[in-house]
């Protein structure tokens, strides 16, 4: 019996790729990494051609960051 696991970076695209997307905090939660670290993940993203759209969040709230339509950039 193997068992497979998604490596940090896979759980980052794939919180991203939620309708609702994700906070830096609940990436971090979900990794383990520190937010400088998460920031770097989704320069990474960026950098292969992924969209990553970045929503302000209203009155003190965080920011939401995700992947629009779960659809990588055409380069």
């Amino acid at each position: 019996m193997t068992k497979t696991t998604k490596t940090k970076a896979a759980r980052v695209e794939d919180l991203l790729r939620k309708p609702g997307g994700a906070t830096i905090d609940a990436l971090c939660k979900a990794t383990g990494w520190q937010s400088h670290s998460v920031r770097a993940a989704l320069t990474a993203l960026r950098k292969k051609g992924h969209v990553i759209e970045r929503q302000p969040g209203d009155a003190g709230q965080p920011t939401i960051y995700r992947i629009p339509g779960g659809e990588a950039a055409e380069t």
